[in-house]
């Protein structure tokens, strides 16, 4: 049950059962001609966001930054990028959103810096500067060659050489990117102090980047080489990255961070009504890190994985996730996300033909809501827009630039939202060239396109979403798993008095299933986008359909 901050007023258990829409504001609407998009872009458009049936909005960084990594490498975590706007454009954006009933989500990026932060500067410029420990510096094996085997997520060794300091520093992705140390209790008070900074100004949660990565093994060991069908590399890099090859083993879910986390909550709880979604990246040990960081209510509020962002979209698949949840984590809470701004968009992974990408996107969505647990939409999935396919000399992502042509990045899910079809770059700018093109086919999808289409995927998402919030059972209510011996996902979601039943076919072909033994229809329900099917002696399904009956 929530509960009301007395000191706030704030709904303390808002979170459990939300839907959060994150904008990644670089592409949601440019409103000064630059051709990127900026705060006052995202204020523009929060009515249509809450039309949708959202509670909150995740924004992607919009701190100062170099723009190296698309500002997943802050420079100041405690201001706006000028081209985002400014401070004053993050109070308004902030109290529209209030005002229309959304929270605001931010992202912070806490476990690396760029290399322009003041603390970086000061900390490579000597071995014996006040922040001289500020970040993870080792020297060199006697032959020169790095400290150990620890790779970049973005490719080559974690590790880069400081002619400064006549060390290496360790970093997880860019070389841009050093890594802080958190052992050292400074840089915990300084990182505190930055997210003090944002629960000042009014935030509402916080989501944390790569939250299984402040800490690393303080004796540097090497990491041991990957377990064969142990460590899963596809979530937490493309096949085509070494980085897979490693068993993560000691550069990151170190023991030492679950006291930093408890650290953590123990300041949002001072403010009330905030929360935390933490992202984690461990491959196999996934649901195990999950567990341990959000049990107890005193560490993370809830974590997302990986594991639906992958290429499967099967009812063993995702029974197969859920059940690992429900089963390794069992006073946690998960966030569940089909697309985000690191994978390639869902209805491209799932659709087998570009003429099914609108039912896979009006069955991914009714899927996702009735699962227990909160769950995260990605700007434009509500549209259905695909992958856009773009050429090398227009990307901006050096992930995808570093392992080009094997691995295309991740630009082609960040394009620009498509508002208006007629428009140069469907309304995103006016600028002659946006950051990112359009491409056509998603352009056709824009959001005036689809306001006129009352069976689009956008008025989809907002009857599915309607339907979720009527049924409290949807929002926290158990899930319990139905056999029926076809392959079909079913499972009841249970609360009170109400008891919802549902029956999903994500194959191809057409299905009958029985009604289990025990299991009686008192009503069957209307649920958004698809047919109600006969459930006296069975329930007919056709391919990729769906079923909801009231038990």
């Amino acid at each position: 049950m929530a509960v009301e901050n007395e000191k706030s007023g704030a709904v303390d258990g808002w979170w459990r059962g939300a839907v959060i829409y994150q904008v990644y504001p670089r592409s949601f609407q440019d409103t000064n001609g630059d051709g990127l998009g900026d705060l006052k872009g995202i204020t523009r458009h929060l009515g249509y966001i809450a039309s949708l049936g959202v509670d909150a909005i995740w924004l992607a960084p919009f701190f100062t930054s170099p723009m190296a990594d698309m500002g997943y490498d802050v420079s100041d975590y405690c201001d706006v990028d000028p081209i985002f706007g400014t401070l004053a454009d993050f109070d308004e954006m902030m109290s529209e959103a209030h005002r229309l009933g959304l929270k605001v989500i931010i992202d912070q990026v806490i476990s690396h810096t760029a290399d322009r932060h003041p603390w970086f500067v000061e900390s490579r410029s000597s071995r014996v500067n006040p922040k001289a420990d500020w970040y993870v510096w080792a020297n060199p094996k006697p032959d020169g060659t790095a400290p150990n085997n620890w790779l970049s997520i973005f490719g080559g060794p974690g590790w880069e050489w400081d002619g400064v300091r006549r060390q290496y520093y360790q970093h997880n992705f860019l070389t841009s990117q050093p890594d802080l140390n958190f052992h050292n209790p400074e840089v915990q008070d300084a990182v505190l102090d930055a997210v003090k900074f944002w629960l000042e100004r009014g935030v509402d949660g916080f989501r944390l980047d790569t939250v299984n990565y402040y800490f690393c093994d303080k004796l540097l060991r090497d990491n041991p080489p990957a377990i064969p069908d142990e460590d899963i590399a596809g979530l937490d890099a493309p096949e085509t990255n070494p980085y897979g090859m490693q068993h993560h083993l000691y550069d990151k879910t170190q023991p030492e961070n679950i006291s930093f986390l408890k650290r953590f909550r123990a300041l949002l709880d001072r403010y009330g009504g905030r929360a935390t979604v933490g992202e984690v990246g461990d491959g196999a040990r996934s649901l195990k890190t999950v567990a341990a960081y959000t049990s107890g209510g005193d560490k993370l509020n809830m974590c997302y994985t990986f594991d639906f962002l992958g290429p499967e979209f099967s009812a063993k698949h995702i029974r197969r996730c859920v059940s690992a949840f429900q089963e390794a984590v069992t006073d946690g809470w998960v966030c569940w996300a089909f697309s985000n701004h690191d994978v390639m968009r869902h209805v491209s992974r799932f659709a087998l033909t570009e003429e099914e990408r609108p039912r896979i996107a009006k069955l991914a969505i009714s899927v996702l809501a009735s699962l227990r647990g909160s769950i995260c939409l990605y700007q434009g999935e509500e549209l259905g827009l695909p992958e856009a396919e773009l050429a090398f000399e227009d990307l901006r992502d050096p992930y995808g630039i570093r392992f080009w042509p094997a691995f295309k990045g991740r630009d082609g899910c960040r394009t620009p939202m498509p508002w208006e079809a007629a428009k140069v770059h469907a309304g995103f700018t006016s600028a002659e060239k946006s950051w990112l093109p359009v491409p056509y086919e998603q352009a056709a999808l824009s959001v005036d396109v689809q306001e006129a289409d009352d069976n689009s995927v956008l008025h989809h998402y907002r009857r599915t979403l309607s339907f979720r919030r009527q049924h409290s059972s949807l929002l926290d209510g158990d899930l319990t798993f139905v056999e029926t011996g076809k392959d079909v996902l079913a499972f009841t979601r249970h609360k009170g008095g109400e008891t919802l039943l549902f029956v999903f076919n994500l194959t191809r072909v057409p299905v009958k299933v029985a009604l289990p033994k025990g299991i009686a229809v008192k009503e069957i329900l209307s649920i958004p986008g698809f047919v109600p099917a006969q459930a006296t002696s069975g329930i007919s399904l056709d391919a990729l359909d769906a079923f909801c009956a009231r038990l």
